[in-house]
């Protein structure tokens, strides 16, 4: 994919500041961060290296980048690493993807308590899947899964959901067989979703009593259990979201398509169109509209305001794993799971070099792509000949979470 003409760091760079000064008082720390990140990542503010092509002696810098997992630029090796992690861990079993949502009343609460609400939504999900899952009614044994946090949507308003991807199967209660459910049918979504709802409820509820929820602005009223009460009144008895999409068409499906979930980001820089005037226009899918791509342009100060709704408490993981793929015990359930549907188990060897390896020898190992390859002559490789310091000082702002 040709690289992007304009970004969300050249938005940040020209419009951020303003945004700064007009809303000081309420821009978080961690969102302060995100801007500063995004804002001199690739530049020379990180400081890098010049390169030189061996062949035709073009020479370019090569500034480093921010590791910010909220920015654009800075997603593709980590989500490169971590699909060669999950490849080796996929089942030949078919899989499904199952979202869970929660409603715009539960989401101006999620908004104020990132962290508590977000963590809600993982525990509430998780416990779901899981339960109906071993009820003989339904599968009767253990599953595993992992669910990837998002919380945006194409017009990158707030709304949080979860992704699960789950093997169509699991282990016996008594661990001695594998039960493979339908092949197009996991869960029935309507029990799924009841028992979400119920959960969902009752633990925010619990947030609620523990001190555990803050409000402010126009939600401070709800400070008052009668009023927390009465907000959540219409979402007690309405059907909540929970969306099981057509099962994948193999194992390598699962994997070329959930590494387009896993780190992704509120918007990738080939979305945005335009940001003259004081306006960002962008391109979005309109779901509600047979799918249709249409192009939204909004103020800069909107663009900035709604990409910083997205992210995320610092320290929060974002993707998480259950059942037999939660991290304690993985690699002896995956076993498990292989001698039951009677595949060979796995070689340990490992693909990654026992030496120490370049990031750039790394991503080409991965992606298939070179960043050493000569943009001029492609036919040279470009070689590091010097180390370009820091051009000022900038702050720690790496975030590896």
């Amino acid at each position: 994919m040709d690289r992007p003409k304009l970004e969300v760091a050249d938005i940040f760079r020209r419009y951020g500041e303003a945004y700064r000064q007009q809303h000081d008082g309420s821009l978080s720390t961690a969102q302060r961060r995100v801007m500063t990140a995004i804002e001199v990542c690739r530049t020379a503010a990180l400081g890098g290296h010049l390169e030189r092509c061996d062949c035709c002696n073009y020479e370019r810098p090569c500034y480093d980048s921010c590791g910010n997992r909220h920015c654009p630029k800075c997603q593709s090796l980590a989500r490169a690493e971590w699909v060669e992690k999950r490849t080796a861990e996929v089942l030949s079993t078919h899989y499904f993807h199952v979202v869970f949502s929660i409603p715009e009343q539960i989401a101006s609460i999620a908004y104020q308590n990132k962290a508590a609400v977000y963590g809600i939504l993982f525990r509430a999900t998780a416990e779901t899947l899981t339960t109906i899952a071993a009820d003989p009614k339904h599968l009767g044994a253990e599953i595993g899964f992992f669910a990837v946090l998002h919380s945006w949507g194409q017009n990158l308003l707030f709304h949080p959901h979860l992704h699960c991807v789950v093997p169509g199967g699991g282990i016996s209660l008594d661990g001695t067989r594998w039960i493979s459910c339908r092949p197009r049918f996991f869960l029935p979504v309507r029990v799924l979703s009841r028992l979400f709802r119920r959960l969902f409820l009752t633990y925010l509820e619990e947030a609620l009593d523990s001190g555990k929820l803050r409000f402010f602005s126009s939600l401070e009223t709800l400070r008052d259990r009668q009023a927390f009460n009465r907000h959540l009144d219409p979402v007690r008895n309405s059907e909540w979201v929970v969306y099981a999409k057509p099962p994948f068409a193999g194992p390598q499906q699962v994997v070329d398509y959930v590494g387009r979930y896993t780190h992704r980001v509120a918007i990738s820089n080939h979305r945005i169109v335009d940001i003259e005037g004081g306006e960002v226009k962008f391109t979005w899918r309109d779901y509600r509209d047979n799918n249709q791509q249409k192009t939204m342009t909004l103020s800069a100060d909107q663009f900035i305001g709604r990409f910083l709704l997205h992210v995320l408490p610092s320290g929060f993981h974002r993707i998480r794993y259950y059942g037999f793929l939660a991290n304690p015990h993985r690699k002896e359930k995956l076993e498990q799971c292989r001698q039951l549907l009677g595949v060979a188990a796995r070689s340990d060897t490992s693909s990654v070099p026992v030496t120490p390896e370049d990031y750039r020898d790394r991503y080409e190992r991965l992606t298939g792509h070179s960043l050493r390859e000569c943009p001029v002559c492609h036919r040279g490789r470009m070689i590091e000949v010097n180390a370009l310091p820091q051009v000022r000082s900038s702050p720690t702002i790496r975030d590896t979470s």
